[in-house]
């Protein structure tokens, strides 16, 4: 294993890019853990669609890695410290995250040019292409699959009163709320197969 800043890795355990060498990679399982700079994933998070959340520290990442072939197969787990801004009170809340992964990676001339498209069952399967396997793009991914598109502080979070804005978890504001606006009226009669 080789890391984009050795020095970080030595004094902080912080690895700003995780590269494994194909040639060093062997038959027998081996195992690393290593923490990753939260910096590069919150700038993800904060341009897509998942800007909600905040990663608040480093990310830990344990895998092993072996090779079979020309294929090599990792299993990991990551952990991290993330914060999150409910989807419909927007109070912020911690949200640990946990994920289980595992990746087989094949060389890139095994693709068969631009034939070759992955189906639902291949989402574990990736390509490498040189004489090194960057996991920070690997890790990247498995970050955002943790993470939920609306988070919510809790199952039965009530939200904000719609008149005056009133975290209706902390108590009821005493709001009269009207009927249903007119011009959404139609929506009452459709039905919804399930």
């Amino acid at each position: 294993m080789t890391c984009h800043n050795q020095a970080a890795c030595l004094d902080l355990n912080r690895c700003t890019s995780v590269k494994l060498r194909v040639d060093d990679i062997t038959a027998e399982e081996r195992e690393v853990s290593f923490a990753q700079p939260e910096q590069d994933i919150n700038r993800t998070l904060a341009r897509g669609a998942l800007h909600d959340y905040f990663v608040k520290g480093p990310l830990r990442v344990s895998l092993s890695y072996y090779r079979a072939g020309s294929e090599i197969f990792v299993n990991g787990t990551l952990d991290a410290a993330t914060t999150a801004a409910c989807s419909r009170c927007a109070e912020e809340f911690d949200l640990p995250s946990h994920r289980r992964f595992r990746y087989v990676l094949a060389p890139k001339v095994m693709s068969d040019g631009d034939n070759f498209a992955l189906k639902a069952e291949d989402l574990e399967f990736s390509f490498y292409q040189s004489d090194e396997i960057d996991l920070t793009p690997l890790i990247r991914e498995q970050v955002l699959l943790a993470l939920a598109q609306r988070p919510l502080c809790r199952e039965d979070c009530r939200g904000l009163c719609p008149q005056c804005g009133a975290n209706l978890n902390e108590a009821d504001c005493g709001c009269v709320i009207r009927g249903l606006d007119p011009r959404l009226a139609v929506l009452r009669s459709l039905k919804v197969g399930r």
